[in-house]
């Protein structure tokens, strides 16, 4: 394989992008040696085309997944907000600055935004919809789902 590279405007990715971003996604603390040794390039090369993915916005974040009970975090929900369609915006806003928010999405159907939090105890999840989600202006209903068992989450998308 030829060391140099550079990525198409379009930003598709050959097979060796997919398999350096699965070597990432697998541990994104894995050294360019190492994936320059499974994609048959040199460190530099590895290096060079994932900068460029970061760069053209194919890799957003490097992160790191934390077990939420080993942090205190027991209560684990989903809600779903039925906004008044004038006031999405402003709601989903506030709603992103929550800390106990976790991820925030608009969904089709009518004026929903789908979130899911995440809070220490029930009491404190309570005192979220009572003193965060309610007193917002156009927030119609809420619906809450409690989380029981998680058999399986993925951070980012698996190629």
């Amino acid at each position: 394989m030829s060391d140099l590279y550079e990525m198409p405007s379009s930003a598709s990715l050959d097979d060796t992008d997919k398999l350096i971003i699965s070597m990432l996604h697998e541990n994104s603390r894995v050294s360019y040696t190492d994936i320059g040794k499974q994609v048959g390039l040199s460190r530099v090369a590895v290096q060079m085309r994932i900068q460029n993915l970061v760069e053209q916005e194919v890799i957003e974040q490097f992160t790191v997944v934390v077990n939420p009970a080993k942090m205190g975090i027991h209560v684990s929900a989903f809600f779903n907000v039925e906004v008044e369609p004038q006031f999405l915006d402003e709601v989903a806003q506030k709603l992103e600055n929550e800390n106990a928010v976790s991820s925030l999405y608009l969904m089709s159907g009518p004026s929903k935004l789908h979130m899911h939090g995440i809070f220490s105890t029930q009491q404190e999840m309570e005192q979220f919809l009572i003193h965060t989600i309610y007193p917002l202006k156009g927030v119609v209903s809420v619906d809450c789902q409690m989380l029981l068992k998680r058999y399986k989450s993925r951070m980012g998308m698996k190629l």
